[in-house]
């Protein structure tokens, strides 16, 4: 297997795994996976989208993130709260995180192994390990929704749900 094949593979297998419980939750997307709050499905959904357009497009591409208007919403560090009104709709957030998956993918398609190797454009201070180089900035894409995939367990829990494997 190929560096850009095992990147995509890896991209592939976070998403399915994670995705397939948070579209199981398009019907309780507040539902937070503690009975004292935590990150719900809504939440993890529109965090994903927000990090991955902020990681291609402000880290490794030194540009805007085309999702900056969502930083209130979605940045790391910002509380998710159970008032739909504070959200986009569901189908709408869905919808642009598999845009930017489709540029992700575009991305890394462009690139050689050399390229991988290259300093990211605007990695912040101190997260040179994480984010120092191009390839470095995919590990943490393919990783990030793997982060968020017990939450979405926990929420599923909370509202009653059993267990899915997907």
């Amino acid at each position: 297997m190929k560096t850009k094949e095992f990147i995509k593979a890896s991209l592939d297998a976070s998403k399915n795994l994670t995705f397939g419980l948070i579209d199981d939750m398009k019907d309780a997307p507040l539902t937070h996976p503690t009975s004292k709050g935590g990150n719900h499905p809504l939440w993890v959904l529109g965090h994903i989208a927000y990090s991955e357009a902020d990681i291609v497009s402000h880290i490794i591409g030194g540009e805007e993130n085309p999702l900056i208007g969502w930083k209130d919403m979605f940045a790391g560090g910002t509380e998710p709260v159970a008032e739909a009104g504070k959200y986009l709709p569901w189908d709408d957030v869905r919808e642009e995180f598999d845009k930017v998956r489709a540029r992700t993918l575009d991305l890394l398609e462009g690139l050689s192994d050399e390229d991988l190797d290259q300093p990211a454009k605007n990695c912040p201070p101190g997260r040179e390990q994480m984010f120092g180089t191009v390839g470095a900035c995919f590990l943490v894409l393919a990783l990030h929704p793997m982060m968020h995939r017990g939450q979405v367990a926990d929420a599923r829990r909370m509202d009653g749900r059993k267990p899915l494997f997907a």
